[in-house]
C-alpha cells in the first residue's frame, strides 16, 4: 500500500501514520505544518491545505489509498472556515484522488453528523439514523456535507467508506484529554445538575486500526463500500465517571462541584453572546453544544463495523487509562 494521510501530524492522523508504517506501507502526509519527526521515520511530507487543489494533487500522485483525517474541529468559529476545510477540502481531495488513480478513499467522519440536539438522548443508534434537518454546530453540519460527498463518490473503480469514531482519546497530543486535565487541575470542572448519562469513547489505537481494517476490506462491491460506520470501544459508561477516571490517571481529585442546569444554560448563552459581540476567535468556556453533550446520552451500536470491517476493540477502557497514566508520568517535551 502507498497511502496518503491528510492531517498526518495530528493526534489521530499521527497514530494512523505509525500504524501504516508498522504494516510496511509507504506513507505520505499532507499537513499544514512541518513535522520533522515524521520525516525522520521515512514519511514523505507535503505541506499544504486540503482546500488547495494543487497541494491535493501533489499529495495524491502515486498513492493507491487516501485516508482523509484532516478537518477543522471545534464548536466555535466562522462557518466559512469550517466549510473551506471540511466541505471544499474534501471535495478537492476526492477529485485529486480520482484524477491520480487512487482506488480507495477512507474518510474520518464523526457521530456528530447524526446528533439530533435539543436535549435528546442517543442510546445505541446504528447507521440507519438519518442526518438531522438542523445541526447544532458548523462542525457537525460541514462534516455531514463532506460525508455525503464521500459516500456519493463511491464507484466501480473508486471505493469509499466513512468512519465515525466517537470521542477519540489516549496518550499523545489529545486536545480533549488535555482540556479535561487542565480544567480539573484548576478546579474549573463542574457537574451539571444530576446528569450522568451514558457515552462511549474510542481509544486512539482502536481508532487508527479501524481505518486500517476499512482500507484492507475496501474494494468494488465490498460490503463496506459507500457506507458509514460508527466506531467506539463498545463499552458505554456514565460521562462523569469517565471524566473522573481520566483525572485519576493524572493524579487529580474527582469533580465534586455542581452547577444547576438552568444556571449552566444561562451561562452558556451569555458567554456565546459575549464572544460574538467581541468577535473572539477562541472558544467560550461553555457553549450550548457542549452543555448538551454533558447532559445527554450519546453512544452507538458498532455491530456493523464488527461485521463488515472485522473491527473489535483491542483493549478495555481501564487498560487505556493505565497507558494514559504511564504516558502522563513521562516528561512532556
Amino acid at each position: 500500500m502507498k497511502a496518503l494521510v491528510t492531517g498526518g501530524g495530528g493526534f489521530l492522523g499521527g497514530a494512523l501514520v505509525r500504524l501504516l508504517l508498522s504494516k510496511g506501507a509507504q506513507v505520505r502526509v499532507l499537513a499544514r505544518g512541518s513535522y520533522p519527526e515524521l520525516k525522520a521515520l521515512g514519511v514523505d511530507c507535503v505541506q499544504g491545505s486540503v482546500a488547495d487543489e494543487d497541494a491535493d494533487m501533489r499529495a495524491c500522485l502515486g498513492c493507491d489509498t487516501v485516508f482523509h483525517v484532516a478537518a477543522k474541529v471545534g464548536m466555535w468559529g466562522r462557518y466559512e472556515d469550517f466549510y473551506n476545510a471540511n466541505v471544499l477540502g474534501t471535495a478537492n481531495l476526492l477529485a485529486a484522488a480520482k484524477a491520480a488513480g487512487a482506488a480507495r478513499f477512507v474518510f474520518t467522519s464523526t457521530p456528530s453528523v447524526v446528533y439530533p440536539g435539543g436535549g435528546r438522548d442517543v442510546n445505541g443508534w446504528d447507521e440507519s439514523a438519518p442526518y438531522p434537518k438542523k445541526f447544532d454546530s458548523y462542525y457537525a453540519e460541514t462534516k455531514a456535507r463532506a460525508e455525503r460527498l464521500v459516500l456519493k463518490a463511491n464507484a466501480t473503480h473508486f471505493s469509499t467508506v466513512s468512519l465515525r469514531p466517537h470521542l477519540v482519546w489516549g496518550p499523545g497530543r489529545d486536545h480533549m484529554i488535555a482540556t479535561i486535565i487542565e480544567r480539573g487541575r484548576a478546579g474549573r470542572l463542574k457537574r451539571i445538575g444530576g446528569f450522568n448519562k451514558l457515552i462511549d469513547v474510542t481509544y486512539i489505537d482502536d481508532a487508527a486500526r479501524a481505518h486500517w481494517l476499512a482500507a484492507e476490506r475496501l474494494c468494488p462491491g465490498a460490503p463496506c463500500a459507500g457506507k458509514a460506520y460508527f466506531i467506539s470501544q463498545g463499552d458505554p459508561r456514565p460521562n462523569w465517571d469517565i471524566v473522573n477516571m481520566i483525572l485519576a490517571a493524572a493524579g487529580i481529585p474527582p469533580v465534586t462541584k455542581t452547577m444547576p442546569y438552568a444556571a449552566a444554560r444561562a451561562a452558556a448563552a451569555v458567554l456565546e453572546a459575549a464572544w460574538r459581540f467581541a468577535r473572539l476567535k477562541t472558544e467560550p468556556p461553555l457553549t450550548t453544544f457542549v452543555l448538551q453533550q454533558l447532559t445527554t446520552a450519546h453512544w452507538f451500536n458498532i455491530s456493523a463495523a464488527r461485521r463488515d470491517l472485522g473491527y473489535a476493540p483491542g483493549l478495555t477502557i481501564e487498560e487505556g487509562l493505565r497507558r494514559l497514566g504511564e504516558w502522563l508520568k513521562r516528561p512532556q517535551g
